[in-house]
C-alpha cells in the first residue's frame, strides 16, 4: 500500500526537524568561531553528500526550462542568508529562543506564497501572522537595554529568509526539479557566498571543533534532504505545523547540553506563535477540503 504524499512530507518534515535540533546544537557546540566560517563548513559538508545523492541517482545537472534558474538562485540566496542569521542566533541565544524565531519561516512563506506564487491569502490567515509576529517580538523583547537585540533580529531575519528559500523549494518542486539539485545548487553557492568571509576571517580550529562542524554538516544534510522532500511532496499549508516539533528537540538539546532555560516571555511567546500555527494549519485544511 502506498503512502498518500501528505503523509510522506508530515514523515520528512520530523525527521528533518530532528536532524535541524542536532545541527543547531553542533554549531553551538563548535565554540568561538566566526559565523561564516561556520556556514562555509556546514554547507561544504552538505554539499559533498548531495554531489553523492546526485551521482547515485543518476540525476542531470539541468532545470529543464531556463526560467526556473531565477527562483533557484533566489533560492539558494535567500537559504545562505537565512542561515547566517539563524547561526549568530544560535551561538548567542537560549537555544530554543533562535530555533522558534526560525519557526517563523512557515508564516513568512505564506506571506510570500501569496506575493510571488498568488496562492490565496484570506483575511483570517493574515490575521494569524500578524498575531504570530506580535509573538516573535515577545522572544526578541524589542529595547535598547536589551543585550541579545541584535542576535534575536538576525533570528528573526533567518526565519523570513527561510520562509522565503521554502516557498521557492515548492515552486521549483511543482515544476519537476529535483530535491537533490536544489540542495547541491544551495550548497555549491552558500560556499562561494562565505569563501571571501572566510579568507578574510579565518580562523584556526581544534580537531573537536571541527568534529563538530562535520557533525552539524552532516545534520544539516539530513534536514535539507528531508524538508526538501517534504516540501515537494506537500504543500505549506498542509505540513508546516509539524515542523514545530524542533522546538521540543531543541529545547531539550538546550537544556541538557547548555543548561539553556528560556525566560517566561519567551514561553509565552512559543505559546502565541505555535497556537497560531496550529490554528492556520486547523483553518487551511478546512478550507482546502470545503473546496475539494
Amino acid at each position: 500500500m502506498s503512502i498518500p504524499k501528505r503523509y510522506k512530507g508530515i514523515i520528512y518534515i520530523c525527521i528533518s526537524a530532528l536532524c535541524f535540533a542536532f545541527m543547531a546544537a553542533f554549531v553551538r557546540l563548535s565554540g568561538d568561531l566566526p559565523t561564516f566560517q561556520k556556514t562555509f563548513f556546514r554547507n561544504f559538508v552538505a554539499l559533498f553528500f548531495a554531489a553523492g545523492v546526485l551521482i547515485k541517482q543518476r540525476i542531470p545537472l539541468r532545470l529543464g526550462e531556463k526560467k526556473l534558474l531565477f527562483p533557484l538562485v533566489v533560492r539558494a540566496l535567500a537559504g545562505t542568508v537565512g542561515m547566517i542569521g539563524n547561526f549568530y542566533a544560535i551561538d548567542h541565544l537560549v537555544l530554543s529562543d533562535a530555533s522558534m524565531l526560525n519557526k517563523m519561516s512557515p508564516f513568512f512563506a505564506i506571506v510570500f506564497s501569496y506575493i510571488i506564487l498568488k496562492e490565496k491569502l484570506t483575511l483570517f490567515q493574515l490575521s494569524a501572522v500578524i498575531i504570530a509576529f506580535g509573538g516573535s517580538l515577545l522572544i526578541i523583547k524589542p529595547s535598547l537595554s536589551n543585550v541579545d537585540l541584535l542576535p534575536a533580529l538576525a533570528g528573526f531575519a533567518g526565519g523570513m529568509g527561510a520562509g522565503l528559500a521554502y516557498t521557492c523549494v515548492h515552486y521549483l518542486g511543482q515544476h519537476g526539479v529535483k530535491g537533490p539539485l536544489i540542495v547541491a545548487f544551495f550548497s555549491a553557492f552558500s560556499c562561494l557566498f562565505c569563501l571571501p568571509f572566510l579568507i578574510v576571517d579565518f580562523k584556526p580550529m581544534s580537531a573537536a571543533q571541527l568534529l563538530c562542524l562535520l557533525g552539524a554538516g552532516a545534520s544539516a544534510a539530513g534536514g535539507q534532504f528531508t524538508i526538501t522532500a517534504a516540501y515537494t511532496h506537500a504543500p505549506a499549508r498542509e505540513i508546516s505545523i509539524y515542523d514545530y516539533s524542533q522546538l521540543i528537540f531543541s529545547t531539550t538539546l538546550g537544556f541538557f547540553l547548555f543548561g539553556d532555560i528560556p525566560d517566561l516571555w519567551s514561553f509565552i511567546g512559543y505559546a502565541v506563535i505555535i497556537t497560531m500555527a496550529v490554528v492556520n494549519f486547523i483553518y487551511n485544511n478546512k478550507r482546502h477540503d470545503s473546496v475539494r
